[in-house]
């Protein structure tokens, strides 16, 4: 976590607060059952509003209302856990496929959780560190400089080394409330129908289940982060991971080295040259991770990426989400993305059906939509594309976008596991590009990523 995040909290529009976590699986049920009851009252008094003339006329459907947004966020960024995580997840996934007002609400709470009072976050550290915690740092900040949905980042400064350090500190009862708060989101989102059919909702949250176990076991993070460390020696002079300090760390509290970027897309000023560096750089990490490593760090949240512009390098952070990938997916998905850069609309079809993407039984409208889907994600890697590709006008999003109602009208199984976190790391990516603007040779980035493909 870099130290001008508190900056950055003070700049967001979705300020900071502090609230007591519900720790519980009642209070987190209770929580999501008042949820429940202020959203449907809230669509009675906008049906009534619209009735007398003072409502917004015309204004789409009744639970979509601006006042169910903003308690939607409310309670998202109190309750923070699985509710808050999925909610993240959707917003990188879905967000060309959801209601506008859904999606501006999972924008906002990217990075708009609550933090704990410091009675609770103290608990956990004593858990984690013993009673005598504090003196293992020379200076603990007691505001975070940033609140998630698993937990909360504090800088401090340890005293055996004076290595500044940021602390994550998880959120308690989250691990233990995954099951029960998926299971309660879902009733919820089924039964309001905030969310259009086709969606596979099923599978998104068995995803999420999945990853937020991950999450919740900083151990397990700890591991990843070592292991990207080791994958990316050869990167010294580009990336930057930080190393986790052993003696402040357990299950639930993670100690790394303070990292002084900025999020890549919060720095000011950034030159043509260095916006055109950044996303050259996330690219080919991308294809790295999915060709030689298939091993990825599958959180695409844009403050997972900073730049120093002092070293010149990408720092890379929270490793909590990261995956290894099977030959037996990465093979036939690598196949997929050599055969989209030819346009070879068969291989596509027949690896596709391999993969789980279709059966084979498909309309033929529903076939042209899903390869043709392919190939426009696929469109900077093609044979044909420009040498350089210009993400600022790039149609990719737009086009994909016309081709969603088919494929959710038609489409007869949903997606392997593993495309949920990888796709979302990919179009997170692109979407990053499109953000800064970035200039990007993909089509040399490819060539070289499928010279080097272990496969």
């Amino acid at each position: 976590m870099a130290p001008d995040a508190h900056n950055d909290v003070a700049k967001a529009p979705f300020e900071m607060h502090e609230s007591r976590v519900p720790s519980s699986r009642f209070g987190r049920l209770w929580q999501y059952g008042g949820l429940a009851t202020s959203m449907a009252f809230g669509a009675v008094g906008e049906s009534f509003r619209r009735a007398t003339g003072s409502g917004q006329e015309g204004a789409g459907s009744l639970m979509l209302s601006a006042g169910n947004m903003e308690r939607l966020v409310t309670k998202l960024s109190k309750m923070r856990g699985a509710a808050l995580k999925l909610g993240q997840m959707m917003s990188f996934q879905d967000s060309k496929m959801l209601p506008a007002p859904i999606h501006q609400v999972l924008q906002r709470v990217q990075d708009s959780a609550d933090y704990m009072p410091a009675s609770q976050r103290n608990q956990v550290l004593v858990d984690d560190l013993g009673s005598n915690w504090r003196d293992l740092f020379s200076s603990f900040d007691e505001r975070p400089i940033a609140a998630a949905s698993i937990g909360q980042v504090h800088s401090a400064r340890m005293k055996s080394t004076g290595t500044h350090v940021a602390v994550k500190v998880q959120y308690p009862g989250v691990a233990n409330s995954i099951d029960s708060d998926l299971n309660n989101l879902s009733i919820l989102l089924t039964a309001s129908r905030l969310l259009p059919k086709g969606l596979y909702l099923d599978k998104t949250i068995a995803n999420a289940r999945t990853e937020l176990g991950w999450e919740c076991d900083y151990i397990r993070e700890a591991e990843c982060g070592r292991r990207f460390q080791k994958l990316l020696q050869d990167e010294q002079s580009t990336f930057m991971v930080p190393s986790v300090i052993d003696e402040a760390s357990g299950p639930h509290v993670l100690t790394a080295e303070m990292m002084n970027g900025i999020g890549v897309t919060k720095a000011q000023n950034l030159t043509q040259e260095q916006k055109d560096w950044i996303g050259t750089q996330i690219l080919r990490l991308c294809l790295r991770e999915i060709t030689e490593f298939k091993f990825m760090q599958t959180d695409p949240n844009w403050t997972n990426f900073l730049f120093n512009a002092n070293t010149s390098r990408l720092e890379l952070l929270d490793f909590g989400a990261s995956r290894d990938f099977p030959d037996k997916f990465i093979i036939p998905y690598v196949e997929i993305l050599q055969a989209a850069s030819r346009n070879d609309r068969e291989t596509i079809r027949d690896r596709s059906i391999l993969l789980g993407y279709l059966t084979g039984y498909e309309s033929a409208a529903m076939l042209n939509a899903h390869v043709s889907s392919v190939l426009t994600l696929a469109e900077p890697f093609n044979d044909s594309s420009p040498e350089m590709y210009d993400f600022r006008d790039q149609s990719i999003t737009d086009r994909v976008r016309k081709l969603i109602p088919v494929m959710v009208r038609e489409r007869l199984a949903p997606p392997p596991e593993e495309t949920y976190s990888l796709h979302r790391k990919l179009s997170g990516a692109f979407l990053l590009c499109a953000r800064l603007g970035s200039r990007v040779r993909c089509r040399e980035l490819f060539a070289n990523a499928m010279a080097k493909v272990r496969v």
